[in-house]
């Protein structure tokens, strides 16, 4: 397959977008990044958001939402505003305790992701996922991460953060290769044991292991940088990450 773009998850420099977003997206813009991610819309409309993006060259990647706004009444919302976005990727970066707190509150979740991707279909709209680190800890005889997955359907992306993965005591490769073709959106994080500040390229993370599977068999369209600790400030971290990934080839 041909090269696959770089996106920003804007949840790593939430506090520039708040103070002063048009300004934020235009650094990430210049910095060479070719898309966005947004996690919560400051206070803006769809066709705002979407102008702000156009202006400065970058696509919309992908939205980290709740379960909530997929449920019931709020689907018909939530598709009207990605649409508008020309957004197809509508991410769960989290579920409730009580989705999540067994084997069969697991199987329970998946079935309802199921019905959400079954209805958005009809949208070429696609629901996943996003882990953080639970979901590689046993739970009744199974990793959770395998008890969701194994029980969706392929239209569910698996949308694979790599340092939550590590941070889990998991890594990335292996699921990637369990379940091909799922993983378009990937998060690239860095993890190292002895740096918590460690930049995308300093840490523990086989990155070249990583974007090989990716590339090979993840159907991967996109891979989003997410940073979450910070050394210098958050514009300068993300600069770095990207110019790192750079330095790898991609």
């Amino acid at each position: 397959m041909g090269r696959i773009p770089i996106a920003l998850q804007l949840y790593s420099i939430r506090e520039d977008c708040a103070r002063d977003l048009e300004g934020s997206i235009k650094a990430v813009a210049d910095m060479g990044y070719e898309g966005v991610e947004f996690a919560g819309y400051y206070e803006r409309g769809a066709a705002e958001l979407k102008g702000l993006c156009d202006a400065y060259g970058l696509q919309i990647v992908g939205t980290h939402i709740g379960l909530d706004t997929l449920l019931g009444d709020a689907l018909e919302e939530t598709v009207a505003f990605n649409k508008t976005l020309d957004n197809r990727y509508l991410i769960v970066a989290g579920l409730a305790a009580e989705r999540r707190d067994s084997r069969a509150a697991w199987m329970a979740t998946a079935g309802i992701f199921n019905e959400i991707a079954t209805q958005l279909a009809a949208h070429d709209m696609q629901t996943g996922y996003h882990n953080h680190h639970v979901e590689f800890q046993e739970m009744d005889g199974e990793l959770p991460w395998d008890t969701f997955f194994g029980h969706t359907q392929k239209e569910v992306v698996m949308q694979l953060d790599t340092g939550n993965m590590y941070h889990g005591g998991a890594e990335p490769v292996g699921f990637l290769e369990k379940y091909p073709g799922r993983a378009q959106l990937v998060h690239l994080k860095e993890h190292s044991s002895t740096n918590d500040q460690a930049l995308i390229g300093e840490g523990e993370v086989e990155w070249a292991r990583v974007f090989e599977v990716c590339e090979k068999s993840g159907a991967t369209q996109w891979y989003i940088v997410e940073q979450e600790s910070y050394a210098f400030t958050p514009l300068e971290c993300v600069d770095r990450c990207l110019q790192n990934i750079k330095q790898m080839g991609k």
